[in-house]
């Protein structure tokens, strides 16, 4: 008996350390959460994104909203629902310190069309408009009669001014309070952190940025349709699109490059920012054109052999139909995390503290340790990010396995979707969360990297700017290494229901195995799925580029595009990701089979009939172009003259 217990916990050992692992890992990320929850509240608490773009004047009220009062400042805590513009009291004679306009400033429903002279003409003005540009606490019938109105109303003459497309304000048209007003303005733009006004150009283009994501998932789930009646027109008519697209956003990249380099009026940071940011993207582009085209010409001739992959795959989703909609829900618990992240990080941006001067006025004031709280939620976005992605790709595995090990091919399994769902749930969180650790451990160097070269790119030698980049495309090497392994771990856990680690290592060794009959087959399409995420970017980052083009003022739009440009990546790649899944996960339970099994009585192969002959077909034709390329070469060593072909 006691033996018996000795060999049953021997059995059993290996399914109590996957668990305690897998325990350990979602505390871990729990763990994790509850202090992202914590900065939330914080950040909820101390922050009011608002100010960012709406503005507010200099008693502590928000223009364009209603507002609670703050301690001690009387004229806190209006309603300024109908009053959206700020308005300085003395615009002609702006001075800045410490970051603060000195001027007083009030929020108006509407900015002084004409030039106002007199007293008179700002009470004429507030009756007909019903815009007071006195102080709040100033009736408009005192105006003429309070000893005080010159101190409490704006400097005579008020110029004639326009309300501003981005920051509500009310600018003076005139020439010379113009020049003072810009210059200032200028200065206070400039000296901004880059966070908040990355934080401005988000919030000022947030419709649009919505829209290229609507736009983005248009076209993914277009992409998903086409991929599942796939054919051969359809592929050269892709291929055509991606060339076009290629070729034509790097023409306009460039274009808008020359275009605002030659601009005179660049004088804001910001708008420096822009021309920066839009030379690295052309020249990106451009290498990414080159690159592509020269893959597109090498691979032509496998056209053929790449639909009747994606037919194969198709009818294998053809089985398992939900497996269509599940980017769907990925897509939607993806849009969710992301509006939640970038209204908690508004809000990290905004968080300070009200302070009330001594005339009653309110000084908002930094808080330390935000800088932290900012990486901490970045951190979080790219780990949870990731660890849905983890969750899809487990979902589509699960799936796909329990079709392919299902004897009768024509009666699939009830439900597949919902039980790889289910066992997910209850059993692999863990390999999803140490799978997305890993990627976000890989992640997190290459943005430190990244960040410490754009703060010592002024000072760092060539030879320091060399290593630095060989670092960064190290560890993206191995990201995109370690994220292929993550996604064969899956499958294999899905398989053998082993722990992260382990089936990690079987995948390793079956791959390795395996190289010569999977490697070729799982390259084309891997490259046909990256053109039709290379299509959804360049169109979408198109939009982006017409949209955000004509709305320059003050806007650090080129990072918003940056944004959509990485959204309808991710957005492409969470619903290509099922024909890529599906296929990986389909060739790795081919080995696997194959491996296991042998054809016979007693052990028969699970694949089908289909399957095995494209696989034999495939492999016949690369070890024919093998053959092909090694016969000059052994004809040379048998001292045969070589032949012209």
């Amino acid at each position: 008996d006691s033996g018996d217990s000795v060999s049953e916990l021997r059995e059993w050992r290996p399914v109590i350390y996957r668990k305690c692992t897998d325990t350990l890992w979602l505390l871990l990320f729990f763990l994790f959460w509850a202090v992202l929850m914590f900065i939330t509240g914080y950040a909820i608490m101390a922050g009011a994104a608002e100010r960012l773009v709406l503005g507010y004047d200099s008693f502590g009220n928000i223009c364009g909203r209603k507002n609670t009062p703050v301690k001690g400042a009387l004229l806190s805590g209006q309603d300024m629902t109908n009053k959206k513009y700020v308005f300085f009291l003395n615009s002609c004679s702006l001075e800045m310190q410490s970051l603060k306009i000195s001027s007083v400033s009030l929020c108006v429903s509407s900015c002084p069309q004409e030039q106002l002279n007199s007293l008179e003409d700002l009470q004429s003005f507030a009756r007909n408009n019903g815009s007071c540009l006195c102080i709040y606490n100033l009736n408009i019938s005192s105006y003429t009669r309070n000893p005080k109105a010159a101190e409490l109303c704006p400097t005579l003459p008020v110029p004639p001014s326009k309300s501003f497309p981005l920051f509500n304000r009310c600018v003076p048209r005139s020439p010379e309070c113009y020049s003072k007003y810009a210059s200032v303005l200028i200065r206070m733009v400039n000296e901004m952190d880059v966070f908040h006004r990355i934080l401005s150009g988000i919030l000022a283009g947030r419709n649009t940025v919505i829209g290229l994501s609507f736009l983005a998932l248009a076209f993914s789930f277009i992409l998903v349709l086409a991929f599942r009646f796939i054919r051969t027109l359809l592929v050269h008519t892709l291929i055509a699109l991606v060339v076009f697209g290629l070729l034509f956003v790097s023409g306009v990249l460039w274009w808008l490059y020359y275009d605002y380099r030659n601009d005179p009026s660049t004088e804001l940071e910001t708008e420096k920012e822009n021309v920066k940011f839009l030379l690295g993207y052309a020249i990106f582009s451009t290498i990414a054109t080159v690159v592509l085209l020269s893959l597109i010409l090498v691979l032509r001739k496998r056209l053929q052999f790449t639909v009747q992959l994606f037919r194969i795959v198709g009818k294998i989703i053809g089985r398992i139909p939900f497996l269509l909609f599940q980017p769907l829900w990925t897509f939607l618990i993806l849009i969710v995390f992301w509006a939640f992240w970038v209204a908690v990080l508004l809000s990290l941006g905004t968080a300070g503290t009200a302070q009330t001067t001594s005339g009653g006025q309110v000084e908002y004031r930094s808080l330390s340790g935000i800088s932290y709280m900012a990486w901490y939620h970045f951190v979080g976005l790219i780990w949870t990010s990731e660890f849905i992605l983890a969750c899809q790709q487990m979902t589509i595995a699960g799936a796909v396995v329990t079709c392919y090990f299902n004897r009768n091919k024509n009666s699939p399994p009830p439900h597949p979707v919902l039980s790889s769902v289910s066992v997910l749930f209850c059993y692999h969180l863990g390999t999803a969360v140490k799978g997305s650790f890993l990627i976000t451990i890989l992640r997190i160097p290459r943005i430190i990297l990244l960040y410490l070269y754009n703060i010592l790119k002024q000072k760092e030698s060539a030879c320091a700017k060399c290593l630095f980049k060989c670092c960064f495309c190290w560890f993206w090497c191995q990201e995109c290494c370690l994220r292929y392994s993550n996604q064969h771990a899956y499958t294999t856990t899905a398989i053998n229901g082993t722990n992260f680690c382990t089936s990690a290592k079987d995948a390793v060794f079956i791959l390795a195995k395996n190289s010569a009959k999977l490697a070729s087959i799982s390259c084309f399409g891997d490259f046909l799925l990256f053109l039709g995420k290379v299509f959804v970017v360049c169109f979408t980052v198109f939009g982006g580029l017409m949209a955000f083009n004509y709305h320059r003022e003050l806007q650090a739009w080129v990072v918003p595009l940056l944004l959509v440009g990485f959204f309808a990546y991710v957005m492409s790649h969470s619903f290509l990701s099922v024909f890529e899944v599906t296929a990986d996960a389909t060739f790795l339970c081919f080995a696997v089979d194959m491996e296991t099994n042998d054809g016979s009585a007693d052990k028969p192969y699970f694949v089908d009939q289909e399957l095995l002959t494209f696989v034999s077909q495939s492999n016949k034709l690369t070890e024919g172009q093998n053959h092909r390329r090694m016969r000059p070469f052994q004809d040379n060593e048998d001292g045969t003259e070589l032949q012209p072909m």
